[in-house]
């Protein structure tokens, strides 16, 4: 067991440190930065959004609803920004339903989604239907869109937003685990910045 706990942090920091940025600021021409720079540059829309009194949205399936909602509610009570993820149960399975599993995200984007806002679209694969969707919603209504993924360095979503973590893996729990590691700095950076001014 030691051994295989070894194994797992030691491929945990790995993916971490080579995890790659790709970040964009016309949509069309991307470069790379380091996980600490782009890590940087997602704090610094988070706290333009907050100053010019926007929100942080945040959107994820499985595993990735969980961080998404656990970033969501800390950047709110303890970062004290604005701050919503869409994972309401009776709202997913009433949107699944009637619109379709590929628009659970989509709809509630398009109603609750500001010019100026920050949408953080988390997704190991990168390629689900539904993200991909409300992404492409987020960025018609002027968001500013942050990306997760992992798997495949081909999938539609890294190259999506204005900053795009990948982390290069296919196990899902290392991918999450890095995912959680990379928002976790920026929300723990808010949240010491707000202490500061207590």
């Amino acid at each position: 067991m030691k051994a295989f706990a070894g194994e797992f942090f030691e491929t945990i920091y790995k993916c971490l440190k080579q995890t790659e940025c790709a970040v964009t600021d016309d949509g069309l021409n991307f470069r790379s930065v380091t996980p600490e720079e782009g890590t940087e540059l997602f704090f610094d829309e988070v706290k333009k959004a907050a100053a010019q009194g926007n929100k942080v949205l945040y959107i994820g399936n499985g595993g990735s609803a969980s961080i998404a909602s656990h970033m969501s509610v800390d950047l709110w009570k303890n970062g004290k920004i604005k701050s919503l993820c869409f994972n309401d149960p009776s709202m997913l399975t009433c949107l699944g339903n009637d619109l379709g599993y590929e628009n659970v995200f989509s709809a509630p984007t398009e109603s609750f989604a500001d010019k100026g806002d920050v949408f953080v679209s988390i997704s190991s694969s990168g390629k689900s239907p539904n993200i991909i969707n409300a992404s492409k919603t987020a960025l018609k209504k002027g968001c500013s869109l942050v990306t997760f993924s992992g798997f495949s360095r081909e999938n539609p979503l890294m190259k999506m937003g204005k900053i795009n973590f990948y982390v290069p893996s296919n196990v899902y729990g290392i991918v999450e685990t890095v995912h959680s590691a990379l928002c976790h700095a920026v929300v723990n950076c808010i949240i010491e910045a707000a202490e500061r001014k207590q």
